[in-house]
């Protein structure tokens, strides 16, 4: 919110006005002055308890353009997230956080959600020197010889669009198949290209493209390709992330949509320096239509 109006009283009005939108709490809770996120603690390349994801630099970012500091409520995402973290609220206490840092755009559950702050998509990675070498695209994945692709193990996110293509393309006897929520909070995202990729295990694996990027630069004695799968017909990839409120706090929202605006190519470089495959913003009637 800026206000150009050098009128005394004008601008004390919005002083005041721009304070209580940074400030995403009750007045009477005046000593919390922090950018508070809900946070998974082992969910690299996105969060963790070390403050070492992309979405913590980003939270950085914001609370420093603020002028405030990061606060963080910890609470693994495979436990009914939302539920237990912006929507937990026991009788005459607070809420223990007020942003959620990635849900995809448009979502619901008793939230509102701001515009989207990137847009990625699913990715397949293998590496490069094993059995897929020469391997550089996807349709040259897809032309490779039937008794070829039938030695292949390629691991997939149990009811995930990789397994949709997968089975649009008769190749579900290939997939290695995962699940999408494991109760073991020890157990992050990246395992299925940390734990089994590397270690030779799976010859592929196609997963949330942000997973495989982040993977890919961590472990460059690995020489992983990743390649950014196109969405098609009744197999869509690619995803607008935004953050998540609740849905009274429209303060909050309004200034987190200002603060994405305002430091989008910041974003952008974060995003980068972790290796998100990134793709341009959706544009409006796709948007609209998802």
């Amino acid at each position: 919110m800026a206000v150009r109006n050098t009128r005394p009283a004008v601008v004390a009005t919005a002083a005041l006005l721009l304070a209580s939108v940074l400030m995403p709490v009750r007045a009477q809770d005046a000593e919390k002055k922090a950018f508070r996120i809900c946070r998974d603690p082992n969910n690299l390349p996105f969060q963790n308890v070390k403050g070492e994801g992309f979405e913590d630099k980003i939270a950085e970012l914001f609370a420093a353009d603020l002028g405030i500091k990061v606060q963080a409520f910890d609470y693994p995402a495979r436990f009914n997230f939302i539920r237990n973290t912006l929507r937990f609220k026991l009788p005459g206490d607070d809420y223990p956080c007020d942003i959620v840092m990635d849900v995809p755009a448009g979502f619901s559950q008793g939230t509102a959600s701001t515009k989207p702050y990137y847009r990625s998509t699913y990715a397949m990675a293998f590496p490069r020197g094993k059995a897929l070498a020469g391997v550089t695209s996807v349709e040259q994945f897809l032309a490779l010889p039937q008794e070829k692709l039938a030695k292949l193990k390629i691991g997939i996110i149990d009811k995930s669009p990789a397994s949709d293509w997968m089975a649009k393309r008769g190749l579900l006897d290939i997939g290695v198949p995962y699940r999408v929520l494991v109760a073991d909070p020890d157990q992050s995202s990246g395992g299925i290209i940390e734990a089994d990729l590397i270690a030779g295990k799976l010859d592929a694996v196609i997963v949330w493209g942000p997973i495989a990027g982040y993977y890919a630069k961590r472990y460059p004695q690995a020489d992983l390709l990743v390649l950014p799968m196109q969405s098609e017909h009744n197999v869509r990839f690619d995803f607008e992330i935004a953050m998540a409120v609740r849905i009274p706090d429209k303060a909050l929202k309004q200034t987190l949509d200002e603060l994405i605006v305002r430091n989008q190519s910041k974003i952008e470089a974060i995003l980068n320096d972790y290796g998100v495959p990134l793709l341009p913003p959706a544009p409006p009637a796709a948007a609209a239509a998802n």
